[in-house]
């Protein structure tokens, strides 16, 4: 087993009241006017906007995602980047402020194989809320990315961890092995579940 934001005449004001009081009402629709600006000047520089330095999730947005006003924090466990099966680019920290399960998994794990069916099943559902995501490892890529086709796992992230690093950072030494982290980093579990331990701790999480 391997690991790893004043009037005159007539009523009529004196000429140089009308004078003063046009200038009045001209000062006033300029302050108006500028009063109800809603963009910059079209020949002015453009406006500078604020952009928030992370946003919550790098999945669809939900129920669970922090508001992009108001970043996350990140905690320690999930500060780590990897590559997914396909190529992509996978950053943890935008995971933060939702709970979330880390699935260890082999290719050729049997157990794993099992297991798949239900994640496949369950992560879709709770996607936005309790992300799932698989970290493959102790096989070849051609192998894990097979694995994913068989049971359907493409729709979930699936970390490409051939060379044990996230395996010995959370000091995985057996497959399968589940890790679930609640909404405020903390590992709340860590080890094997079967179908029904996993659904019903992710729909603990979710409610």
């Amino acid at each position: 087993m391997r690991s790893y934001p004043r009037s005159g005449p007539g009523g009529r004001p004196p000429a140089a009241g009308r004078r003063a009081a046009v200038g009045v009402v001209l000062v006033g629709a300029v302050l108006a006017v500028g009063g109800c600006a809603v963009g910059p000047d079209p020949a002015g520089p453009p406006a500078e906007v604020a952009v928030p330095a992370a946003t919550a999730s790098p999945l669809p947005a939900g129920s669970g995602a922090a508001s992009p006003s108001a970043p996350a924090r990140v905690p320690d466990t999930l500060r780590f980047t990897a590559k997914t099966l396909d190529g992509t680019a996978f950053s943890a920290a935008e995971l933060a402020g939702r709970p979330v399960v880390l699935w260890f998994w082999a290719p050729w794990c049997a157990t794993c194989a099992s297991q798949a069916w239900t994640v496949a099943e369950i992560a879709p559902k709770y996607r936005d809320t309790v992300p799932i995501v698989g970290v493959a490892g102790l096989g070849e890529q051609r192998a894990m990315k097979d694995f994913v086709s068989e049971f359907d796992l493409a729709g979930t992230p699936q970390l490409d961890d051939r060379a044990g690093a996230l395996w010995r950072r959370f000091e995985v030494v057996e497959q399968s092995t589940f890790l679930v982290i609640d909404r405020d980093g903390k590992v709340v579990h860590q080890g094997f579940l079967d179908g029904e331990d996993l659904t019903r701790r992710v729909a603990a999480l979710a409610g």
